[in-house]
């Protein structure tokens, strides 16, 4: 075994929500951390409360009724995480992540350098608190030894080398981390680390499997994992200054160029693509505007290109005219996910059709915009167009909402849907208005519809011919099924009747019935 340095952060998930930026808590208040109703992180303020980990939420309220509540968020406490774990390795290399709030690192390098394993330890402690971080440290022969040495040091605690065993023996034999094998060790009366080790290596593994052997050697100060410092990940980031501030967009995408292609070549030597892109543009004053870009494929050096000459003059124009009012001082290019170089590759006998596919839109869209190729999606709403969702080609679409939304049409959709409903008209046999009785029923029997003649209307392709109004009997109808909107406002209530017809061509309609008015919503070709 080789001697090691654990540095644990105490409270970790309460540290790392209150340094996130969305963090709204004060400095003080009770916290705690949920994870399925049950407590299992909290803040010293909730500890003077009473409150504990492994507690109920009920209970932990009814112990602190002003305690604040946060769910768990094991991406927030490694991406809080991060950065701690950077200044680390700064001090002292070779770092090794054993979870948010838990690191380890060899201590002989940094004992030569400080002049002991505890100076060591100390400069580091203190280093970290000046950053305003509470830190424990443990130094021992394994990394078990030394983290439950750092969980009971006020500062740094030292295990004397070789003397791992005595110093685990007394400790609980909860400490295993294996809470069905502590629960059967209890119940054979074994109660302690040092208990358990006294116990055959060869009975232990024959009986408890390898897992237990694993348990059996870290009880007994024989910590078997090997140390495998973090390898950083290279750093793909590319960004060029101006000076002075560029104003125009076609400037600053033609000083980008050369950069771009620097960026795609520095991705593709070491076998990647990249297929998100960060694009920050800074300006002269710290402001600046920042968006991620995604590819249906993989950027290239013109793509690039193309999204940061869009980002200044395409849907963001105005943000960027407020944001970079004296130019642009520098851009920077991030890639924010990639993936195998050779998944991109061209085929041995040329692109396919997907491909040629992609190439072809990418260049339709870097001649209009981002905007002037979109895709479609069905979003939530109640109404037909509202549903439809149009995101520019390349982008990630949004994600399916599947809520109710009580009074939507359910599927099969109709496959034609208009932006604007189209007026018409409905009469009956005696050809009076079709309106809507006070109970919520049709007063009278829709029989005819009128397509205006204006051209307003539709007919088989879509729309009657200009000049003359057209009127076809209606053979099926079904309805009506309301759609009420914002039911709770007397102020912004809207309502309105959807009903389903079959017309003599054979053409089937959605129409809505709104305050006495109807129109086309959608067509089922």
């Amino acid at each position: 075994m080789e001697r090691c340095l654990v540095l644990w952060f105490p409270d970790w998930p309460i540290v790392a929500l209150q340094r996130s930026p969305e963090s709204r808590h004060p400095a003080g208040a009770p916290l705690a951390i949920l994870a399925q109703n049950v407590v299992v992180a909290c803040s010293d303020a909730a500890r003077r409360e009473g409150v504990r980990r492994g507690m109920r939420r009920r209970d932990a309220q009814a112990r602190c009724p002003e305690l604040r509540l946060a769910a768990e968020d094991p991406s927030r406490d490694a991406r809080e995480f991060l950065p701690v774990a950077d200044r680390i390795e700064q001090l002292a290399p070779g770092l090794q992540l054993l979870r948010p709030g838990l690191c380890v690192l060899r201590i002989r390098g940094p004992a030569r350098y400080y002049g002991g394993e505890r100076p060591a330890a100390l400069a580091l402690v203190r280093l970290l608190h000046e950053e305003g971080l509470e830190v424990r440290a443990g130094i021992a022969d394994g990394r078990f030894a030394a983290e439950q040495a750092a969980r009971r040091a006020e500062d740094v605690l030292l295990v004397p080398e070789g003397d791992d065993a005595a110093f685990l023996a007394p400790l609980p034999i909860a400490l295993i981390e294996d809470e069905r094998l502590a629960t059967l060790l209890i119940g054979l009366g074994i109660r302690t680390l040092g208990e358990f080790a006294r116990l055959g290596a060869h009975d232990v593994h024959h009986r408890f499997g390898p897992d237990g052997a694993l348990r059996h050697a870290l009880a007994a100060g024989l910590d078997p994992r090997r140390f495998a410092a973090r390898e950083a990940a290279p750093d793909h980031t590319a960004e060029v200054a101006f000076e002075p501030p560029l104003a125009l967009a076609d400037q600053v995408a033609f000083g980008v160029r050369m950069t771009a292609e620097r960026f795609i070549d520095a991705l593709a030597r070491t076998g990647l693509v990249c297929t998100e892109l960060r694009v920050e543009l800074d300006g002269p004053a710290g402001d600046g505007i920042e968006r991620v870009w995604t590819h249906p494929a993989a950027f290239d050096a013109a793509a690039v290109v193309d999204r940061v000459r869009w980002q200044l003059e395409g849907g963001l124009a105005a943000a960027a005219a407020a944001a970079l009012r004296e130019g642009v001082e520098r851009v920077r290019l991030t890639p924010e996910a990639v993936a195998s170089r050779s998944a991109h590759e061209p085929g041995l006998f040329g692109r396919g059709a997907d491909e040629r596919l992609v190439h072809a839109l990418s260049r339709v869209q870097a001649m209009l915009g981002p905007a002037g190729v979109v895709t479609p999606s069905v979003g939530g709403g109640r109404r037909l167009a509202e549903r439809q969702r149009l995101t520019p080609w390349g982008e990630r679409p949004p994600r399916p909402d599947d809520r109710p939304w009580p009074g939507r049409l359910p599927p099969p959709y109709p496959a034609s849907v208009y932006p604007e409903p189209i007026p018409i008209e409905v009469h009956d046999a005696h050809g009076a208005p079709v309106r809507l009785a006070e109970r919520g029923t049709a007063q009278g029997e829709p029989t005819w519809i009128t397509i205006a003649a204006d051209g307003s209307g539709t007919g088989r392709d879509g729309r009657a011919a200009p000049g003359r109004a057209e009127r076809r009997r209606i053979t099926a109808w079904a309805g009506p099924w309301p759609l009420v909107e914002r039911g709770w406002s007397p102020t912004e209530r809207r309502r309105a009747d959807r009903f389903q017809i079959v017309d003599e061509t054979g053409g089937a309609w959605t129409l809505l019935l709104e305050r006495d008015e109807w129109s086309i919503e959608g067509r089922y070709d």
